[in-house]
């Protein structure tokens, strides 16, 4: 049988699934969209079960995924020219700066870098 012959038979056809399936994830970019307007949820159990679940936050849901580095998520990485190595210096445009330290960012509370946290 073949998928004309399907469709015509009630069943649905590949075009039919697709439109679905974009239905479904507009649906869930919405919801995501409408998550991320507010609160986000302290409890687990309000966040979305459905297909939105599979969506990353502040991601794709509505989004414009082409930003341009240096606005949005990435706003606060540094400049794109910069560049670190693993005697903890800094180059930038492949000149080393004086001060790394004025790149480095504040220590992630209880990550490895933090002086509070326990050993």
């Amino acid at each position: 049988m073949t998928v004309k012959e399907r469709s015509s038979q009630g069943g649905t056809s590949a075009q039919g699934k697709a439109q679905e399936k974009e239905k479904e994830n507009e649906a869930a970019a919405q919801e995501m969209t409408e998550l991320e307007a507010g609160v986000p949820p302290t409890d687990l159990d309000d966040w979305p079960s459905g297909p939105a679940k599979y969506l990353t936050y502040g991601v794709g849901a509505g989004n414009d995924d082409n930003e341009v580095y240096g606005d949005g998520a990435t706003a606060k990485l540094g400049p794109a020219n910069l560049q670190r190595f693993k005697d903890g210096s800094i180059a930038i445009d492949g000149e080393k700066v004086d001060n790394p330290d004025d790149y480095k960012g504040e220590p992630i509370a209880g990550g490895p870098t933090d002086p509070n946290s326990p050993s």
